[in-house]
């Protein structure tokens, strides 16, 4: 079996133990067995990290930008290859998947470009004869944690606005789905950044995240994963003095008016609600939709699911891929039986499905599974299942609807179907998530703007686009006598 080591100062460093990484698809295919680190792995990550950071954080940023665009210019090159990878070790289609590699290239070709724009002020001082100028500067060794559901593009997206602004970085990927997150290192390790610059630790999230976020030369901690450990990992940054950007968890509404279009209305709520298996932080699990339009959309939402092919991520002709694992499908499951208990009624899926194809091959396949007449109250409209499971909420009119919407303790992202221009433009302003998506899916963003919400969902600066300097640089106010 083909092991792949963790990578530390530049050198591919063996592991203390080795995992294997499953695909969810087939569990007899063993993609690869990768490197399980532990404390002692972080501590040679960080020390390389910070021995390497007085000469990064000072270099040319010429050659940042160059070394970003190697690495973009690679991942677009090998989209069709990594895609694949990807595919086979988390379980979204090949397209989604390909689609989600090419945005990793995007992204860091974005940062390629932003080495050379990072800007100041020179403002003149309240006091005659002094100039004053604010600059931004790299915050040091960067700590990365991210999450399984997007085992690519997540990591591209902290590691390329990090290194472009002069930081040192060491990943910890997430344990489910370390080949992504390897290969990418390997693109790096090869794109001319000096040694030290970029590390990569994979193991267990309570050796090596625990590790990272207590070390005392890690100036900052970016996270992406359950509310839970981002809780547990904004206290321990508070109380070390850490910088801590968190993304957690979202249950994000998906209004549909009286007005909408039906067609329209159905589709984004589908491909919101359970393409990427519903594995997306952004997906719409709540569907908040108004009396006369719910009978209508309740019938064309479940002739919809109906269609929707589950099977083998890398299968032509597959819809949905499975579930990244056993124990997520346990949970969506256990989901199910909380629904029915709470007198929700099930109106499609609800349990484990065999292949498409009828190959026979064992994966963690599930049905799509919509829920109708719940009640906002219900745990299946609090809590974030994360998987192809969505519920129906019957309100009375927009302003009803609006305050289901609002009414949740996550503000990710929210969307709205209607051709009503009024309430589009006050959706858009009164809904209290950090996006918000009019007659578009809830789950669909760009790489070069802001990504993040409100509430229990996002702590810190937002990710992506220019807005990321604000979490990856730290300001400087220099005064100087003319």
């Amino acid at each position: 079996m083909n092991q792949h080591h963790n990578l530390i100062n530049g050198q591919w460093t063996p592991g203390q133990s080795y995992a294997p990484n499953i695909n969810p698809s087939n569990l007899s295919d063993v993609i690869g067995e990768y490197a399980q680190g532990g404390a002692e792995d972080v501590q040679a990550a960080v020390a390389a990290a910070a021995a390497a950071f007085p000469a990064w954080s000072t270099s040319g940023i010429q050659a940042r930008s160059d070394a970003l665009d190697r690495i973009g210019s690679e991942i677009l090159a090998r989209k069709e290859e990594l895609g694949d990878l990807l595919a086979r070790e988390e379980g979204k289609t090949r397209p989604e998947a390909t689609g989600e590699v090419a945005r990793a290239g995007q992204i860091f070709k974005f940062f390629a470009g932003e080495c050379p724009r990072l800007a100041g002020e020179t403002l003149p001082s309240v006091r005659p004869g002094i100039a004053v100028e604010i600059t931004r500067e790299p915050i040091g060794v960067v700590g990365l944690i991210t999450p399984w559901n997007f085992p690519i593009a997540i990591p591209a997206w902290k590691i390329a606005p990090a290194l472009a602004f002069g930081n040192c970085v060491v990943l910890k990927p997430a344990d489910l789905v370390p080949g992504s997150a390897w290969a990418l290192a390997d693109i790096i390790h090869r794109s001319g950044i000096p040694a030290g610059v970029f590390n990569l630790v994979m193991g267990s999230g309570r050796v090596i995240g625990e590790a990272l976020v207590n070390h005392p030369e890690v100036a900052a901690i970016s996270f992406t994963g359950s509310v839970g450990v981002g809780r547990g990992i904004a206290e321990a940054c508070v109380k070390s003095g850490k910088k801590v950007q968190l993304e957690m968890g979202g249950k994000n509404p998906q209004v549909v008016l009286d007005d909408a279009d039906l067609a329209q209305a159905v589709e984004l709520s589908a491909q919101s609600g359970f393409y990427s298996t519903g594995q997306r932080c952004t997906a719409s699990s709540r569907l908040i939709v108004t009396d006369k339009i719910y009978p209508a959309f309740v019938e064309a939402l479940q002739a919809r699911l109906a269609r929707i092919k589950v099977g083998d991520a890398r299968a032509a002709g597959t819809d949905m891929g499975p579930v990244v694992s056993q124990a997520q499908l346990e949970q969506d499951l256990s989901y199910v039986e909380i629904a029915r208990a709470e007198g929700a009624r099930l109106a499609a899926g609800g349990s484990r499905v065999a292949c498409h194809t009828g190959s026979g091959q064992s994966g963690f396949f599930m049905a799509p599974t919509l829920f109708v007449d719940t009640e906002a109250g219900m745990r299946i409209n609090r809590e974030e299942v994360f998987g192809p499971v969505a519920s129906v909420i019957r309100v009375k009119d927009y302003e009803e609807a609006l305050a289901v919407a609002n009414d949740t303790p996550f503000g990710l992202s929210a969307g709205i179907a209607t051709t009503s221009l009024k309430h589009a433009t006050h959706f858009r302003r009164h809904s209290q998530a950090g996006m918000v998506m009019v007659n578009l899916p809830t789950a669909g963003v760009d790489y070069h703007v802001p990504f993040g919400g409100r509430k229990g969902s996002s702590y810190g600066p937002r990710e992506q686009g220019r807005y990321a300097q604000e979490f990856y640089t730290t300001v400087k106010t220099a005064y100087t006598l003319a």
